[in-house]
């Protein structure tokens, strides 16, 4: 790791324009965490039989994940192109066009026509909008968080930069409250037309938050960087090459939660309604409540990052992943609603929002400004790519090897937490320090 450089703290803001530059965020961000999520929900219950038929069913989901993975694998190159740009224009103009990326995307699977109507057609074309989706919120994240980060004080930074993450549970809550409402139509009319109304008004979200965006000022950082002309050349490159152990260490640090993310709030749903044959009531309202959950305990975790340290946090997490492995799947197999309601709510709230929450301030500080958001942006999406595009895909999978034991899934899980733990003791303390 490279020694870190600081320069003396920037003037503050003010409380109103911070309050403004947290909202803008976190609006922005419900709205691309919305889109993007709602995919996941309808992989799990529209997307295997209207878009991947098959006499096996088994097949047709392990189809529709392998869809879903390939927006979390187009991430790292958004991350890549608005990277690039945002390091050398700015952070504010990659915002409103990412936005506007996710948003078209989303809205045209809700036009799609399905497979029994123009074949092979409709699964590639779906894949292609895929691919779009997770360009934009590729570039989306990196510009979002450091909005807030690189204007927040030293030692807030952890809340303050935790406060953008909550976009994702809000996103959560819109995309699986609408679908949970959809889904109580009867089946011929939720597969008929109703799963197409929650990718549809996404353009309508997408317009609020293009609107609060392009309201927003560039970052004092950032400014700075332009000031001395400092800005790097081929921000991208220059990351990899010149900062390898910063980068690696990003991309480590995302794989557990990433992966605990995809278990229990994606595969689960196919889990629930196929293998248990349980309502799809069941897992929703686990998963809507885990959301509700993590608007509190988000910020909670970057607080209390900002005293006990980013490093605790992150160990402490990893922790639970490694002891809650088995224990997640036990718990659901009871097929009691209440303790899957429970199981989903603890391994969303301390295997996933801890890391989530934390990670937003953590990866941008691994990184000089110059760098910052190629670095954050790449490291966050190389290991969303790795990590949450691949597990629903190999826990499926891994079901069909095992005759449909889940064993193996935990043992990936136990892995993943394992390879995030070796990520944090590489890593710098970076809490209560002034931004290089």
């Amino acid at each position: 790791m490279t020694i870190q450089v600081t320069s003396p703290p920037l003037p503050a803001i003010g409380p109103a324009q911070m309050r403004r530059i947290v909202t803008s965020s976190v609006v922005g961000t419900a709205v691309e965490w919305y889109d993007f999520l709602i995919y996941g929900t309808a992989s799990a219950l529209v997307f295997n039989k209207l878009f991947f038929p098959s006499s096996d069913p088994a097949v047709g989901t392990i189809a529709a994940f392998a869809t879903y993975a390939v927006g979390f694998l187009a991430r790292p190159l958004g991350a890549a192109i608005f990277g690039h740009f945002g390091d050398k224009v700015g952070r504010k103009r990659m915002l409103a066009a990412t936005i506007i990326i996710m948003g078209v995307g989303t809205f045209l699977i809700g036009c799609l026509p399905t497979y029994s109507q123009i074949g092979i057609w409709a699964p590639i074309l779906l894949v292609l909008l895929r691919l779009l989706q997770g360009v934009g919120l590729g570039g989306e994240w990196g510009g979002a968080v450091l909005m807030v980060v690189e204007n927040a004080p030293a030692r807030r930074r952890g809340f303050f930069g935790s406060l953008v993450q909550v976009g994702n549970p809000l996103g959560n809550l819109a995309a699986v409250g609408i679908f949970t409402a959809m889904s109580g139509l009867p089946e011929s009319e939720f597969l008929g037309w109703a799963w197409r109304v929650p990718f549809l008004i996404s353009i309508l979200l997408v317009g609020v938050g293009l609107f609060i965006r392009l309201r927003l000022e560039e970052t004092p950082a950032f400014r700075v960087v332009e000031a001395r002309k400092d800005v790097a050349r081929l921000p991208v490159v220059e990351v990899i090459t010149q900062h390898p152990r910063a980068f690696l260490t990003a991309v480590g640090l995302k794989l557990s939660e990433i992966a605990w993310a995809s278990i229990a709030s994606v595969f689960v749903i196919s889990y629930v309604t196929g293998t248990l044959a349980l309502p799809r009531s069941v897992v929703l309202n686990g998963i809507f409540a885990s959301s509700f959950v993590a608007l509190f305990s988000i910020p909670l975790f970057g607080w209390l990052s900002d005293r006990v340290g980013r490093k605790t946090m992150f160990y402490a997490s990893c922790l639970f992943c490694i002891a809650f492995a088995f224990p997640f799947f036990w718990l659901v197999d009871t097929k009691d609603p209440t303790i899957i309601a429970l199981a989903i709510v603890a391994a969303i709230s301390f295997g996933q929002m801890v890391g989530f929450g934390v990670g937003a301030p953590f990866y941008s500080e691994l990184f000089a400004a110059r760098l910052r958001y190629s670095g954050a942006s790449l490291g966050f999406q190389i290991g969303a790519a790795i990590s949450g595009g691949l597990t629903p895909f190999a826990a499926a999978s891994l079901m069909v090897w095992s005759g449909g034991a889940t064993w193996p899934i935990s043992i990936y899980l136990i892995a993943a937490a394992l390879i995030t733990i070796v990520a944090t003791a590489m890593a710098p303390e970076t809490a209560r320090t002034e931004l290089r």
